[in-house]
């Protein structure tokens, strides 16, 4: 069994974050910060597969890597499963037809469709094999519940076999109730309880993202396990900002310019 997936199971928090901006050298960094995992985001950052794929090399072996992949596609897929991440995850799973499509696409025969090719994920052939044996129970499969229509169908989407895990996307869960960005209205708040309460019956893991850290501890409380603790690119600008504001409040930069 998958490493990450055994922790899964013993119901460990486990924190991770999202990479959007396509530098190795960025994954790299974050992969030494000490999160059990990044997510890789296909679906909204401009990557290409070629990044991706450097991108998984970079990381640190301890830190797990899943992608994010722009559509429910058998082609999307099966190409991002060949370079190699510890598994994907799939947006918009709205129904469990949508779950079982994504299922079926990842995991190779008799479990499903996937397709066969060389790849880095087979260490280009080396280790063919001992991958194509061991891929449907090490390639993970997350799928996202981000829409009402989900939200309504989540007990079929949970019976559908092979699923590793569940993750909420709140925001565009609060746009599809007609209250983009409202996380805290009562009616998003009811609507990520029910899929939480739907998961904890199952005994499937959920995980949720955050951006800020009082939010992910609020979660992990909350039994929440996979936690993506914000973006890198958010990272980024609020450290720059925040450094630049706290120079010019404590000197007469502000003043002169």
């Amino acid at each position: 069994m998958h490493p990450f997936k055994e922790k899964l199971l013993q119901g460990k928090p486990l924190i991770g974050t999202i990479i959007s901006l396509g530098m190795p050298a960025i994954t790299e960094v974050i992969s030494r910060c000490g999160f059990d995992w990044l997510w890789i985001d296909m679906e909204h950052a401009p990557l290409s597969l070629e990044q991706v794929q450097s991108m998984i090399q970079a990381k640190l072996n301890q830190c797990a890597a899943f992608v994010r992949i722009p559509v429910n596609d058998e082609v999307w897929i099966k190409r991002v499963l060949d370079l190699g991440p510890d598994g994907i995850i799939v947006p918009q799973v709205n129904t469990a037809e949508d779950a079982r499509k994504a299922v079926a696409a990842a995991k190779y025969p008799p479990y499903g469709i996937r397709s066969v090719g060389v790849s880095r994920a087979s260490a280009f052939g080396m280790n063919f094999a001992n991958y194509v044996r061991d891929a449907n129970d090490q390639s993970m499969v997350i799928l996202q519940i981000e829409h009402a229509d989900a939200v309504r169908d989540i007990e079929s989407i949970l019976h559908v076999p092979n699923i590793d895990a569940i993750v909420v996307g709140p925001y565009d869960l609060s746009g599809s109730l007609g209250k983009l960005g409202q996380i805290q209205d009562p009616d998003v708040q009811k609507a990520i309880e029910s899929v939480q309460i739907a998961c904890q019956k199952h005994s499937m893991p959920i995980g949720i993202f955050t951006l800020l850290p009082e939010q992910g501890r609020y979660y992990v409380q909350q039994g929440y396990q996979l936690i993506a603790l914000g973006i890198d690119i958010h990272y980024l600008w609020t450290s720059a900002k925040g450094a630049l504001e706290s120079l010019e409040s404590e000197t007469s930069i502000a003043a002169t310019k």
